[in-house]
């Protein structure tokens, strides 16, 4: 199938955003950021759609897109409001904006969080690699299983804003242990329903996603400006780009996390996107 006009659009965006971004001096990625993420999500939308008839665009439509981006801002929010107790990046250059434009600009750039990493988490379901693991360890969890999971998800967060230099990476895995269980009580499709059957594929999709996505979120920030910087207390070693190597792992799980998210938050968009991951 031949790729949609999307595609080459989205292939424009991230050259030109990519090369502007670094090459001008002075304040840029702020006005950049949206476009080459724009443009990354609509050229693997274009490739998926042309490997497999379908993709996150063509299914949502064009106000079902706009949506997921609309969505996105305020779930990257809740990770800011959390960084405000950890510490643990800052974003160099900050001082240039006014908080009400801040805000603005940064939710415009928070809006591709999500569509950025269920394309790529959809384009990784299509690998041959991926199909391995159709079947692989049964998962049963049970509704006092699930409630313990959940506490569990609880008591670590709260231990992390108790000792956020010791535990700061709570913030990814707690929120996947508390926000399962909520999922679920609510009558949406959650993580483990994959798992009770054997099938890894959604989860894998989601982790391969979240990993991808954060090669080149740290990749493109490299040279960026404003950009943003880490204090990652204990691990502060063996970067790859800004980024501690051990802290890539922290996209695993949040992954799994804007899977749950946006179940809770959008059950019907959810649905529409993440279901060509099972």
């Amino acid at each position: 199938m031949r790729a949609p006009r999307r595609t080459w659009i989205g292939l424009g965006l991230v050259v030109v955003a990519w090369v502007l971004n670094w090459s001008l001096e002075g304040l840029r990625t702020h006005l950049l950021f949206f476009p080459l993420w724009l443009g990354y999500f609509l050229l693997l939308d274009g490739v998926v759609f042309a490997r497999s008839g379908t993709s996150p665009v063509a299914r949502l439509g064009r106000a079902g897109t706009v949506f997921l981006f609309l969505v996105s801002a305020p779930v990257w929010w809740l990770f800011e409001l959390f960084n405000l107790r950890l510490g643990n990046w800052e974003y160099v250059g900050r001082e240039h904006f006014g908080d009400l434009e801040y805000f603005l600009l940064c939710s415009v750039s928070f809006s591709t969080v999500m569509p950025a990493v269920f394309v790529t988490a959809e384009w990784m379901r299509g690998m041959r690699w991926v199909e391995r693991f159709a079947r692989g360890p049964v998962v049963r969890l049970g509704g006092t299983a699930l409630a313990r999971i959940g506490l569990v998800g609880l008591a670590m967060l709260v231990a992390m804003m108790v000792w956020p230099r010791a535990l700061y990476p709570l913030v990814w895995v707690g929120g996947v242990f508390l926000l399962e269980p909520i999922v679920v009580m609510l009558g949406r499709r959650g993580l483990g329903l994959a798992l009770s059957g054997g099938d890894w594929r959604p989860w894998m999709s989601l982790w391969a996603g979240g990993l991808f996505c954060g090669f080149f979120w740290e990749l493109w920030n490299v040279d960026s400006y404003p950009k943003w910087i880490y204090h990652t207390p204990g691990v502060e070693f063996a970067y790859v780009f800004e980024m501690p190597a051990l802290g890539y792992l922290g996209y695993l799980p949040f992954a799994l996390e804007l899977y749950l998210l946006l179940r809770l938050l959008a059950p019907r968009t959810s649905e529409v996107v993440t279901g060509a991951l099972d």
